[in-house]
């Protein structure tokens, strides 16, 4: 049976779990991070040398990077309604994944530690101000876009771009800070609410 590695409370391991969710495929968890289990150890970097969750255990297979877990299971179980086997259907769904990952992630990262988290390292108030700028900036991208692609990321059918992405719109509503009114991104959120993999794992421990 597939093992997943990684706490439940990580935006990176509910990707996977929520991918999963969709495929209905059975699945162990092992609840690997900080303040679970330290990644940190000789262990888990046997895995994964960057020492970071999630990972998986499929058989003789590991692998880790979530959004590259992610296209791995729909393609392994023949799933492409959510990762078509067309170059191009292809591509646009993972051009949104790696945005998500590459763009939108680091956008919110300061934001989030400070305004969620409470780190102790991120207090910096013009930072913090600078990271809802960003992140909200980013949102405005997405409510554009979304506006006119048909009611999900990559058209008018769910894929895996809109497990990734509805993980951080999630976030971003749920975060202590003042944002703006978009209405694509609110209906968006709607539409996401009616899946049972959503219900289960976006909002599963902190936003």
């Amino acid at each position: 049976m597939l093992k997943i590695l990684g706490k439940s409370t990580s935006i990176n391991v509910r990707k996977v779990l929520w991918t999963c969710a969709e495929i209905g495929l059975p699945f162990e968890q092992e609840e690997w991070g900080s303040g679970v289990r330290s990644t940190d150890v000789d262990e888990f970097r046997a895995l994964n040398p960057n020492a970071m969750v999630p990972v998986i255990l499929d058989g003789p297979v590991v692998l880790w990077e979530s959004n590259t877990i992610c296209r791995y299971l729909a393609t392994l179980h023949g799933r492409t309604d959510l990762l078509p086997s067309d170059a191009l259907g292809r591509a646009r769904v993972e051009q949104w994944m790696d945005w998500q990952i590459a763009e939108l992630n680091p956008a919110w990262s300061y934001a989030f530690m400070a305004l969620v988290r409470r780190s102790p390292e991120h207090t910096d108030p013009v930072a913090i101000a600078a990271g809802v700028q960003r992140w909200n900036r980013h949102l405005r991208l997405l409510d554009e876009h979304l506006a006119k692609a048909g009611g999900h990321a990559a058209g008018p059918h769910f894929t895996l771009a809109d497990i990734v992405l509805g993980l951080s719109v999630n976030r971003w509503l749920l975060t202590p800070m003042e944002r703006p009114s978009l209405p694509a991104i609110a209906a968006y959120a709607e539409r996401l609410r009616e899946r049972p993999g959503y219900l289960r794992y976006a909002g599963n421990g902190v936003p």
